[in-house]
Parts: C-alpha cells; sequence; structure tokens
C-alpha cells in the first residue's frame, strides 16, 4: 500500500479517533462504537479501511475480534513524513548557498 493511500485512509475523523483509542489497547467492534457513539456496522467500515491500509489488525478471541494497530506501520509512515520534512530543509539551504544568502522574508 502506498503512503498516499495509507495517508487517504487516515483522512477521516472518526479513523484517527479509531486509532488514537487502539493506541491506548486493543478494543473490540462494540466497544468502538459505544465510545465513538456511531453504529457497528459504521465502525466496521472504517476498521476495514484501516486494514485495507495496513494500519490495524484484528485478532480473533472467541466470539470477537479485537481491533489493535500495526505500530510497525505507523512508525513507516512517520519515518517517510519526517524524511521529506527533512528533504525540505535541504533543498531550502541548497536554494539559498545558489542565491548566496537567504530570503529576507523567510521564516522558518
Amino acid at each position: 500500500m502506498s503512503l498516499i493511500q495509507q495517508l487517504k485512509a487516515l483522512a477521516d475523523e472518526n479513523r484517527l479517533k479509531i486509532l488514537q483509542m487502539l493506541l491506548n489497547g486493543d478494543l473490540c467492534v462494540g466497544a468502538l462504537a459505544r465510545h465513538l457513539g456511531i453504529s457497528k456496522p459504521a465502525v466496521s467500515q472504517h476498521l476495514r479501511v484501516l486494514r485495507k491500509a495496513g494500519l490495524v489488525k484484528g485478532e480473533k478471541r472467541g466470539y470477537w475480534t479485537h481491533y489493535v494497530v500495526e505500530r510497525e506501520t505507523m512508525s513507516r509512515i512517520a519515518e517517510q513524513i519526517q524524511a521529506m520534512s527533512s528533504d525540505g530543509r535541504s533543498n531550502q539551504t541548497f536554494c539559498w548557498r545558489i542565491s548566496d544568502s537567504p530570503p529576507e522574508n523567510h521564516q522558518e
């Protein structure tokens, strides 16, 4: 799954809330629905998007499936975003060197 597709999966308030709750521990659909105040089918749809993006996985425990965050995937996304930020600063410094001085109006 590409970074763009993963970021699109994160581009929803309820999905971000689900991830935030799951970072504190595993939860089932019913618990997530109660905490969010939305229906179980709606939670299931959000989880489907997050699973497809590789951001969460379900672990069957008896009758219920408990969902957990794929922390390795989340770390890779954070690293890719950080790398883009760092690359931007390098390019900016390169541009300053070309012009021999930073722009007067530049703010970081």
